[in-house]
């Protein structure tokens, strides 16, 4: 009996290895899906293939998955439309500008109360 009970255990961890290994495989699929990627077919087959790979591009299939949001696209864009980049540019020269003509200007003469004379 106590023999029927160990298969049944390792069969059991067997089924439960298996079917672990499969879903934690298509954790950056799901991740890709509920994000919308552009690129979700790809990350799907890839997490396929690192199965056969000894699961070595399985961390750069996460990484790709989760850099890209529909909101956003890709990551590197914080909202905001070219417009108003080039708007605070310019805000930033023009501050720059005066800053720089602040500093190129000849110090103004002063005389001393006691003297008379200037410096």
């Amino acid at each position: 009996m106590l023999e029927y009970v160990a298969l049944a255990i390792l069969l059991f961890v067997a089924v439960v290895l298996f079917y672990g290994i499969i879903a934690i495989h298509d954790i950056p699929y799901e991740i890709a899906k509920h994000r919308h990627h552009p690129h979700q077919d790809a990350i799907h087959v890839a997490g396929w293939i690192s199965l056969l790979t000894l699961h070595v591009i399985w961390p750069f299939l996460w990484i790709w998955a989760t850099l890209y949001r529909s909101d956003r696209g890709w990551g590197f864009q914080d909202g905001r439309d070219s417009r108003q980049h080039i708007e605070a540019l310019e805000q930033q020269l023009a501050q720059l500008n005066q800053r720089l003509l602040q500093l190129e200007q000849p110090p103004q003469e002063s005389t001393t109360p006691e003297t008379g004379v200037r410096d």
